[in-house]
């Protein structure tokens, strides 16, 4: 299942494009058991240049559909479309691994029932917590607005990090939190159609995701898996976590809606969703970090585009002055290192004796020369 909430590409490991980069798990946990890398034929290599437009594609694709299912066919039933993609992705995936190797992956990880008890069902249990969250947020919020408000998963990150000892807050990471919340806190105010039950839910949902974040960091730490692997293990468990949620939630009334949607409009949705899936695998490994940054930055400009023109969403200026603080650090850190300029744009960040010459507020914080020893 294509997690909305996070449907820039997704690795195990915190050093994914999204969010932060920090190691070290408690030695008391079990550390995964891997086996001997199996020997098997090496994935197409698609080229970047047609990889990420069709990344693209499907990552816009799959949140413009689900809104237009919730909103304009009225089907506001999230759980069951969650729990409905989840199932089919751990039936495809399956497939997946018998007919291609595009799975191979799997080969690599022994589990066992214990790594399945104290690693995959936490995770799992945040997870389906995560797309649940994040999709009911569709029926109360704009689409434009939850993009903005997810450039608060970053911050969640660093801040839970720090709870669990994972890193060590520092001035150059503090800067990068205030800057997000200042951002959030601009389009927040500047919102049209403020709904607080709709904020309180995302919110709820970037904390969940965080969560997960950081928990594969703790308990998955070291094991690699790509996208596709990932779903293979969390699409089952997910499913059936989300199956015993649904009587609760939103009981029988999504089935007697099944008839009016019709099963091309479930298939086709559930399609676009797995695929994501399958094209961030090819995605990952093409091409620089800098140039996916820009890409997702690229496709939540789309996006929310897109949702103005689709569904008429309205954008005040406040939000547009605001966005900019809401750009990945990731971007300010590449492009401040390659083009020698001070973190805030104001000047060049070395002077003609190669001094720091950083402005006061990046000089306060140090920045400056963090960013000099980074592009040394």
């Amino acid at each position: 299942m294509a997690n909305p909430e996070d449907d820039k590409v997704e690795s195990v490991p915190l050093t994914s494009v999204k969010d932060g980069d920090e190691d070290g798990a408690p030695s008391s946990l079990p550390a995964p058991v891997s086996t001997p890398a199996a020997t098997s034929k090496a994935k197409p290599k698609i080229p970047a240049i047609v990889i990420i437009p069709v990344w693209m594609a499907f990552s816009v694709s799959v949140i413009l559909y689900n809104n237009h299912l919730y909103n304009t066919l009225d089907f506001k039933f999230p759980v069951f479309l969650v729990t409905w993609h989840l199932t089919f992705s751990a039936i495809g995936t399956r497939v997946l691994q018998r007919t291609t190797n595009l799975l191979d992956g799997t080969k690599d990880i022994n589990m066992n029932k214990d790594m399945f008890l104290r690693s995959i069902l936490p995770i799992g249990i945040l997870f389906s917590g995560s797309l649940i969250l994040s999709n009911s947020a569709y029926l109360y919020l704009s689409i434009s607005y939850i993009q903005m408000l997810k450039a608060f998963n970053a911050v969640a990150v660093l801040l839970i990090s720090w709870l669990f000892r994972i890193s060590e807050p520092n001035r150059r990471l503090g800067l990068i939190v205030f800057m997000i919340s200042f951002g959030v806190a601009l389009t927040s105010t500047g919102e049209l159609k403020f709904n607080l039950l709709g904020f309180i839910i995302q919110a709820a949902a970037v904390v969940f995701e965080a969560s997960r974040l950081v928990m594969i960091e703790i308990l998955l730490h070291g094991m690699k898996m790509d996208p596709l692997v990932s779903l293979h293990y969390y699409a089952p468990i997910c499913a059936l976590i989300n199956l015993l949620f649904l009587p609760f939630t939103e009981g029988l009334a999504p089935f007697y809606q099944l008839a009016r949607l019709g099963p091309l409009i479930l298939l086709s949705n559930a399609f676009v969703a797995f695929f994501l899936n399958v094209a961030a695998v090819f995605l990952v490994g093409v091409t620089s970090g800098l140039v996916l940054t820009l890409a997702g930055v690229f496709k939540d400009i789309l996006l929310i585009i897109g949702s103005v023109i689709i569904f008429s969403a309205q954008i005040s200026p406040l939000q547009v002055f605001g966005t900019p603080f809401l750009l990945p650090r990731d971007l300010y850190i590449d492009l401040a290192t390659r083009l020698l300029y001070c973190p805030c744009w104001t000047r060049p960040l070395q002077d003609d004796r190669g001094q720091v010459n950083a402005c006061w507020l990046c000089s306060l914080f140090g920045v400056g020369v963090e960013w000099t020893r980074l592009r040394v």
